[in-house]
Parts: C-alpha cells; structure tokens; sequence
C-alpha cells in the first residue's frame, strides 16, 4: 500500500509542472489566435457573400422594374395563366418603332404608336423547337365596335392587351406571355453580343431605312440588324416589301437566339440586362434565364421554323389591306400548333430565296443513303439547280447533262465555294425528298451523296432541288 508523505501532496494526474507549464500556455494562446484568425476569415467570407446576395438582388429587382414598367394589369389579366415556361407556349413579340424624333412629334402615349412587327411565337422547351410566325401588319381583321381595321391599328386602339386579345381571335390561339421590343433598342442588344451572322442573297439598299447591306454572309454590327429589319423599300422589284422585311425581322431575331445560347453566363446575363432598356414582358429575370438555359441545346440551324401569314393585297373602300386566305392560314396554323414548319413545301414561302436567314446559310441537318431515303420512291422529273462547288471546270454542266438525259430540267451556276467534298443533294420536306432520291441516283456515279433536309430554309434556291458539286 502506498503511503502518503506526510505535509506533502502527490502530483495529481496531469497537473502542471514548473518546467512545462510556459509551455502549455504558450501553446494555449497560439490556438486561441487560430481560432481568432479562422472566425475573422469566416465572417469575411459571409460578409463578402451578403454584399453579393445583396448587390445581385439589387440587379435583379432593376431589371425586373424595368422590363415590366409597361405591364398593366390589363394586359396580365389578358395573359392565359402560364407560370411554367416547361411546356410549350405561345408568345406575341410585338416591335414598335417609338424613335425618339416620332415621339418628340407625336408624344410618348401608345396611342400615337402601330406595331410595324407582328410575330407569334411557340416556343417548346421540351422538344427545343421555336417557330416564328409573322403577321403582315396590314392584314384585315374584324375588331367589333372598330369596325374592319388592319391588324396593326390594334395596338393604337387599345394597346397591348388589346393587341393581344385580337392576335388571339384572329389566330386561334391561346397566348400566355408577351414582350414589345422598341427597335431603337435593337443596336445595343445586338452590340452587347458582339454582332450577328446573316446570309443575304440579294443586296439591301435602302436609304430610307439607312440599309446599305452587301450580299453575302456577314457579321452585322446593331445598327446594321436595325436597318435590315427596318428595310422594305429594298425589294420593291420583288413585290411587297412588308414580306422580305418581316422575313428580315424574323432572320435577325433568330441570329440573336443563336449567339446568344451559344454564349458564357455572363454574356447572357449582359444581354438580359440590354434587353431590360428596350424590351417590355411579363416574363421576369428568373423565367428568362430558366427558359434560356432549358434551350441552351436548341439547333437553331434546323428547329427554328419561320414563315408569314398567307394574304392576298386588295383595296376595299380605298384602302389597302392584306386579306387572309382563310384555309391556308388554318392549315398553316395546324401545323405550327403541332410542332410542324408553317410551310409544307418550300415553294410556299414568298420570300424564299430573296430574305436574309440566320448563320452561314450551309449548316442543316444530313441524311445519309440507306436510311430516310431508303423508303422513298424515287422521282426522275422536276426543276433542279446545279452548282458548281468543287473548282473543276464543267463539272457543273456535265452534271446537269446527266440529269437532263434522266428526265430532269436542270440549270447550272457556281457555288459560294470551291471547297465542298462530297456531291451534297438538298431538298425541302417529304414531297421533294423522292425527287432527291432520283437525283441521288442518276449522280451516284460522280461521288458520295450527301442528302440534306433543309426544312429551315438556309439555303437559297428556287427549284424542287439544289444540287451542290463537290471534290471528290
């Protein structure tokens, strides 16, 4: 048994001695400033991130203040309740030219305003399709107590729910949301992404319009977009200039959609910011980008669908109006509700050929032999037009040779470039795809075959089928 000392204690278990106390404390101290250091840093890091929080809410809220400031009450209540922008919708885009010099003539008020741009708009997040459909602003309605108008004068009557309400009746359609673009504003939307690339086939001069653009595929510059869109005086040797402006429109509006969902956040974010100085919606920034990012994947090349409401111009009482041709226009909308192009066949479009499209005018979806085509019959007449891509001399002439023997009215031209590969075969829909096919096989000697389905009308050519030559 161990015995105590007597007047002494025992060191107790873990007790502190002299020479290791300094030590102890030493060390004690050093811990307490880590601890000290690592509290400082953390509350840093939460103040950092609230000042964040804070300032992108801040950006956020002026955003939405400003791309709702003209949203009445009478226009959401017009709106079809739509809160998602999962399913597909349908969307009025409304461009209203309020330059500064019409409004110091005529002030601010809508009511001293028409929509120049009509289009409607169904987008489908879920099967990444987007059609465009343009509305000719002259077109004849029925708008009731107002008697017969033409379609844009809506806007002035009763402002954008009015317009709304009769795009709606006249369209059959319910529309869940809205945005008004003031065209001034154009330039710096387009600016703000670093232009956009266009295909002209035809050069625009328009003075009136400042347009001065070359033909050929280019970068547009905002102010560039902004007379493209505002020309229509360009085509008067091709008929109504209201089509191959509004053709226009709708081209610039897709080369907007495709650098943009092709851009980094922060650009995107940029654009939803320009958008908020000249654009009006009930959409709010959180839906924007929800919807942005849904078709992020969106093949603007080939699911973006465009085309115009098919009239016939009449005057009637002295005025001139656009007046619909009743089945085509319920064919047509047939279509578009289904998720189809407004056009069946290519030939349908009265601004083929002359309107400028999004991009480079080459990039299409491909269908190779031994699978679309392997269940067409084929077609050995029709008009084709043959181009020369590959640099050889006669190569163009001796295709068209061919095709002629087989049956074929061909024509002959060059080719934007000299650097295609293959024979590339284009064509439009089912009902040209069998005239394709025999195409396909009356050239199958020369090279591979490439069939493209251009259903998005990139390429320019007024025959039932392009024939493009390549290298090899």
């Amino acid at each position: 048994m161990a015995h105590r000392n007597r007047g002494q204690l025992e060191p107790t278990a873990g007790a502190l001695s002299r020479d290791n106390g300094p030590s102890h404390y030493v060390a004690k101290r050093a811990t307490k400033k880590k601890h000290f250091i690592l509290r400082t840093v953390l509350i840093c890091v939460v103040a950092v991130i609230a000042v964040a929080g804070v300032a992108f809410a801040k950006f956020y809220s002026d955003i939405n203040s400003k791309i709702k400031a003209n949203i009445t009450p009478e226009l959401e209540a017009q709106l079809t309740d739509s809160k998602e922008v999962s399913e597909p919708f349908y969307m009025l885009l409304l461009g209203v030219d309020k330059s500064q010099e019409r409004a110091d003539e005529w002030g601010d008020d809508s009511s001293n305003f028409r929509s120049d741009t009509i289009i409607l708009a169904r987008i489908d997040p879920k099967d990444m399709k987007v059609t465009l459909v343009s509305i000719a602003r002259d077109t004849m309605v029925d708008m009731g107590d107002y008697g017969m108008q033409k379609i844009n004068a809506a806007y002035a009557l009763g402002g954008p729910s009015y317009t709304v309400q009769v795009v709606e009746k006249y369209a059959g359609v319910d529309i869940s949301h809205y945005a008004e673009v003031d065209f001034e504003a154009l330039t710096a939307i387009v600016d703000g992404i670093g232009g956009i690339e266009v295909t002209v086939p035809t050069d625009v001069v328009d003075p009136l319009a400042n347009a001065n653009i070359q033909a050929g595929t280019q970068t547009l510059n905002g102010e560039q977009a902004l007379a493209l869109c505002r020309s229509r005086h360009a085509y008067d040797d091709y008929g109504a200039g209201d089509f191959y402006r509004a053709a226009n429109q709708r081209a610039v509006i897709t080369a907007i959609i495709k650098k943009v969902l092709s851009s980094d956040p922060l650009t995107i974010a940029n654009t939803i910011s320009n958008l908020a100085d000249g654009v009006s919606t009930d959409l709010d920034a959180s839906q924007i980008i929800s919807l942005a990012l849904q078709m992020k994947d969106l093949d603007v090349d080939n699911n973006v669908y465009s085309g115009l409401n098919p009239t016939e111009g009449k005057m009637i009482d002295g005025i001139s109006y656009q007046v619909t041709i009743e089945d085509e226009w319920e064919e047509m909308m047939e279509r578009v509700d289904s998720g189809e192009s407004p056009y069946k066949n290519a030939s349908d479009d009265p601004t083929t050929g002359v309107s400028a499209s999004a991009g480079d005018g080459t990039t299409t979806t491909t269908t190779s032999t031994g699978s679309a085509m392997d269940d067409v019959d084929a077609v050995h007449k029709g008009d084709i037009e043959v181009l020369n891509g590959s640099g050889a001399n006669g190569a163009a002439a001796a295709a068209a040779n061919l095709l002629e023997k087989a049956g074929y009215t061909a024509t002959t031209g060059v080719a934007d470039s000299s650097d295609y590969q293959e024979i590339t075969i284009v064509y439009r829909g089912d009902d040209s795809m069998a005239i394709a096919k025999g195409v396909g096989e009356t050239l199958s000697s020369l090279g591979t075959i490439n069939y493209v389905n251009d259903s998005s009308h990139t390429y320019s050519y007024t025959g039932d089928v392009l024939v493009i030559l390549g290298s090899d």
